[in-house]
């Protein structure tokens, strides 16, 4: 006989995991997550079927539970590369911009379906892009007295046509060497009426050193440039949260031998840096950061020691908004050097290194490999007006990340 109470009471529970008014915010892979959960409770459930007739007079689709698919990466085609290739960006779901060491900027318009190199400068090497639409955008080059054959001292660039021809931007202040990452702040406002938005740049670098800092807060039509020699030696990434407030992943020392991994922390818009992370051990860096959440994000730490038994690879993790940070192993591999992280929510994400890519759908707490090719340098997720999510990843190859 039916146990009417178990099922009445099983049916609550899970449907209140769909409840929007219970769920601050839901994503697909969010929904996905739960999904997995409600199809393990009903495999193993011995009144699934009568659960099931139930789920069909309540708000839950079970069409939705039973056929959506796990996020999903696919290599795409790209012109081969002899190396890492270090940043990829999208303004949409088809037009994107990918960068690499050789000066070249490539273009996609069908959403990674062909490519075509828009832009060529041997002696750059393009460390790294972002754009504000579809013909204004920022490039940046990591510098001489690096990499081998790069000559252009020119520390950024801009288009104001949409990737095909690129202009040296002046800044005010000590010279920047070379950069690694540019982000954008994206602010609404009201103009006549309407809904507008104002974007302020923020670009750091350089790996090696001098760390220094670019900062524009009228679209880029100035910039200023300042030293943060003081609080590190190199920077890697940076994420501002607001025009305010945002983290930068730095190093401690230019001598690898000597360096910890560190992360600051500004709430006056860069001017100054509070540490809120540093390693204790030696050769080690941070690299990137990827924030699904305002409180939670994630840090992934190089280490470049000689000692073939330090096989620990790390990451950095808080969940108080860059204030704290604690560290989470991701795996007993000395080879496998860690480069891009990108995370869809605050459990589920990934992590690219030397041989191949990591995946994680608990926060970081496991981690197996998936393939994101080799040396994932930068991993890129969006959302679209609808909410889906979709993503786009750069190593020596480029990779499509689809959710549905």
């Amino acid at each position: 006989m039916i146990n009417i109470c178990s099922i009445l009471l099983t049916v609550f529970c899970i449907s209140s995991l769909f409840d929007n008014k219970s769920i601050r915010s839901t994503t697909k892979i969010e929904e996905y997550t739960n999904t997995i959960q409600v199809n393990r409770l009903l495999s193993n459930h011995p009144l699934t079927t009568d659960l099931l007739s139930v789920f069909t007079r309540t708000k839950i689709n079970t069409d939705t539970i039973r056929n959506y698919s796990a996020p999903k990466w696919t290599k795409l085609s790209t012109e081969s590369y002899p190396g890492k290739q270090d940043d990829i960006c999208f303004i949409n779901e088809q037009k994107g911009w990918y960068v690499n060491g050789g000066g070249n900027i490539y273009k996609t318009i069908d959403g990674g379906e062909t490519w075509a190199k828009c832009f060529t400068k041997p002696g750059t090497f393009f460390r790294c892009i972002a754009f504000l639409d579809s013909l204004n955008g920022f490039a940046g080059n990591v510098g001489t007295d690096y990499f081998p054959n790069v000559q252009d001292t020119i520390p950024l660039y801009q288009t104001n046509d949409g990737g095909y021809s690129w202009k040296p931007v002046s800044y005010e202040g000590p010279a920047v060497k070379g950069l690694c990452a540019i982000d954008i702040v994206r602010e609404q406002y009201i103009n006549h009426g309407s809904i507008a938005y104002r974007h302020s740049i923020y670009a750091v670098g350089r790996v090696g050193s001098p760390a220094m800092l670019l900062i524009s807060e009228d679209e880029g039509k100035s910039f200023r440039s300042q030293s943060m020699m003081t609080e590190c030696k190199m920077l890697f990434d940076i994420d501002m949260f607001n025009k305010k407030e945002g983290i930068v992943c730095a190093a401690s020392h230019e001598d690898i031998s000597q360096s910890n991994a560190v992360i600051l922390f500004t709430k006056d818009g860069g001017k100054t840096w509070e540490k809120r992370y540093q390693s204790g051990r030696p050769y080690e860096t941070t690299w990137k950061v990827s924030f699904p959440t305002r409180d939670t994000g994630y840090v992934t730490i190089q280490h470049y020691n000689p000692d073939r038994s330090t096989t620990k690879q790390r990451i950095a993790k808080t969940v108080d908004g860059g204030r704290t940070w604690k560290e989470l192993d991701l795996c007993d591999d000395y080879t496998a050097r860690e480069f891009g992280i990108g995370f869809i929510n605050g459990q589920v994400g990934y992590v690219g290194t030397m041989n191949s890519g990591y995946q994680t759908r608990n926060g970081g707490m496991s981690w197996e490999k998936i393939d994101l090719g080799r040396a994932c340098n930068k991993i890129r997720i969006y959302k679209n007006p609808q909410g889906r999510t979709y993503g786009y990843a750069i190593g020596v190859d480029v990779f499509k990340l689809s959710t549905q």
